[in-house]
């Protein structure tokens, strides 16, 4: 009889090692649980933000999008730069020639007319009466 005391005994106690054991493996998927859902819910935060932060930076790209189109049709067409670019270079190569003159120290270079600021008689071709 005493053996099936001891072994009742015995029993009781592996019983009561199990118990324990299952409870904390309860309380660790608890606690793993609870985090996964804290996790879930901040990487659906975090998507949320991204998702908010993405669609203002496409409003963003969009605008300046527009903006660079609408600009497009502002800047000069590409030969009227190249004349005006031209036309820059070519007076910065006759200034040297020009600044005593301008400044007033000097006549007109050589090689260039001067204009009459008088009466100039200006002819124009007559028109043919047959037409």
């Amino acid at each position: 009889m005493s053996s099936y005391l001891a072994q009742e005994v015995h029993l009781a106690r592996r019983h009561e090692e199990i118990l324990s054991q299952r409870s904390e493996l309860l309380q660790q998927m608890e606690t793993y649980l609870g985090d996964k859902k804290t996790k879930k819910t901040w990487q659906t935060q975090a998507a949320d933000a991204a998702h908010k932060r993405n669609a203002a930076l496409l409003n963003d790209i969009e605008a300046a999008e527009k903006k660079l189109q609408e600009r497009v049709y502002l800047l000069p067409h590409p030969d009227t730069v190249k004349l005006e670019t031209l036309y820059w270079a070519s007076i910065k190569e006759s200034l040297p020639k020009w600044e005593q003159f301008l400044l007033g120290r000097a006549e007109v270079p050589i090689g260039f007319k001067k204009m009459k600021t008088a009466n100039q008689n200006v002819s124009y071709p007559e028109e043919d009466p047959q037409k």
